[in-house]
């Protein structure tokens, strides 16, 4: 990831509701979610949602699909990962003992 697209994505994600959307679409993978239930869910109205839908998929943090009469939206969590790789590239300065709790805190799974 370089860093135009590092600043568009750390952009996307600033505002409050897009970050929550992001968030739930991450905990949706790989199903994704309806846009009509993510805007029940989040509780919004649907015209606001497609608007912070449309500046993720410009970041390049979600995609979306036709689904018969739905449109489906997940998230690109493989640009999340060059995203995190970006920003904690180089936060050891080569002293690795500095990031194991930052790599142990997202090891999760």
């Amino acid at each position: 990831m370089d860093m135009e697209s590092a600043t568009g994505a750390l952009g996307a994600l600033s505002q409050g509701t897009r970050l929550e959307v992001f968030r739930l679409l991450v905990r949706h993978e790989p199903e994704g979610l309806a846009a009509g239930e993510i805007a029940r869910q989040i509780g919004v109205a649907q015209n606001t949602l497609s608007t912070h839908l449309a500046i993720l998929a410009r970041a390049g943090l979600a995609i979306s699909e036709r689904n018969g009469r739905s449109i489906v939206y997940r998230a690109r969590i493989e640009r999340l990962r060059a995203l995190m790789l970006f920003l904690a590239k180089d936060c050891c300065g080569g002293n690795a003992e500095l990031c194991a709790p930052l790599i142990a805190e997202l090891a999760c799974c």
